[in-house]
Formats: structure tokens, sequence, C-alpha cells
């Protein structure tokens, strides 16, 4: 028997969710009992939950990281024989 329930979840993180399912061939209720038999069957969440502690160099590098990978205008390489010749100046 099952028990229709209702979560909110933000919106984005439901698209991105649901994209990578339908990968996977699930959709959003199957995926989430999945979750919630693996909590069942280890006693507790399937994964750790933690705080990170990241000091303020490495803060500040995850969001240098984080506009570059948002920037168009930032070169990407496909290879590492691409990102070598970028490197050394080679064109």
């Amino acid at each position: 028997m099952t028990t229709p329930t209702q979560i909110r979840i933000d919106s984005d993180i439901k698209a991105q969710a649901n994209k990578l399912f339908a990968l996977l061939g699930l959709d959003m209720s199957s995926a989430v009992n999945l979750f919630l038999h693996q909590c069942v069957i280890r006693g507790g969440l399937p994964f750790n939950v933690e705080i990170p502690n990241y000091n303020v160099e490495t803060l500040a590098a995850i969001e240098e990281a984080k506009q570059i990978s948002g920037d168009v205008n930032v070169p990407g390489f496909k290879t590492v024989e691409e990102l070598k010749k970028a490197l050394e100046g080679d064109d």
C-alpha cells in the first residue's frame, strides 16, 4: 500500500534532480522511495551530513571557481594537450 506525500523542494534543485533521475531511468517518486528505503535499511541517512570547516583561503578559492565557471569569456579546454599549449603560450 502506498501513501500520497507532499513535500516542498526548491524548483531549481527539483529540475536538476529530475534530469539526473531520468538518466538513471527513475522518476522523482521512485528516487525518493529508494532514498527512504536506504534510510530504513541503514538506520540513518545513507550519506554523511557534515558542516564543512573550510579556511578563508579555501572559501575564496571556491567562490572564485564558481565565478570562473560561469564566465563565458573564460576559455575552456577539451583535452590536457590543449591546456598545456595554453599554459606554455603555444598557439
